[in-house]
């Protein structure tokens, strides 16, 4: 059986997943005992294999670059990204207050609270278009600052291929 990190918290259903390093973290509420975790854990072994292999094969496909490489990646993304937010802020009508380069790997854009925009570099080892859905993806949270229904309704006016664009992302 696969060994697991646990941690309890205030919550309804257990939930399984990997963490950056492939290990399996488990949340499960407080009241549930450990047998029964051990057992859900067991159930979703094939599960595990596959997302393990899934998370390896984007390792490898995306290996973690020189620094060197994040020199250059980082001054490709100061220059293309404001570039790509102006186009589409202009076509969308939706302008930031901010826009920022960060080194960020769990996401590839955020948007804060005050409209302000973040780009991790790391965007900038994919396709064009999936940049360019990304910065959609962001501006269209300066009208919708969650993703609802009418979050993606205003994606697609503009962008009406945004979900084959998602897909690079995840290559």
């Amino acid at each position: 059986m696969t060994d697991y990190t646990l941690i309890r918290a205030k919550r309804r259903t257990m939930s399984l997943q990997l963490d950056r390093d492939g290990n399996a973290v488990v949340r499960a509420p407080y009241g549930v005992k450990k047998e029964f975790i051990d057992r859900f854990v067991a159930e979703h072994e094939d599960w595990l294999t596959r997302a393990r292999e899934k998370q390896q094969a984007r390792r490898l496909a995306h290996p973690e670059p020189t620094d060197e490489e994040r020199k250059a990646l980082i001054a490709r993304a100061k220059e293309y990204l404001p570039m790509r937010v102006d186009y589409w802020s202009g076509i969308m009508g939706l302008t930031p207050t901010g826009l920022k380069i960060t080194s960020a790997r769990t996401r590839f854009g955020s948007c804060s609270g005050k409209n302000s925009l973040c780009f991790s570099w790391r965007l900038m080892q994919y396709p064009r278009e999936a940049i360019d859905y990304v910065v959609v993806h962001e501006l269209a949270h300066i009208r919708h600052h969650d993703h609802s229904p009418a979050f993606y309704a205003l994606i697609e006016r503009y962008m009406p291929d945004w979900r084959e664009r998602m897909k690079l992302l995840k290559e």
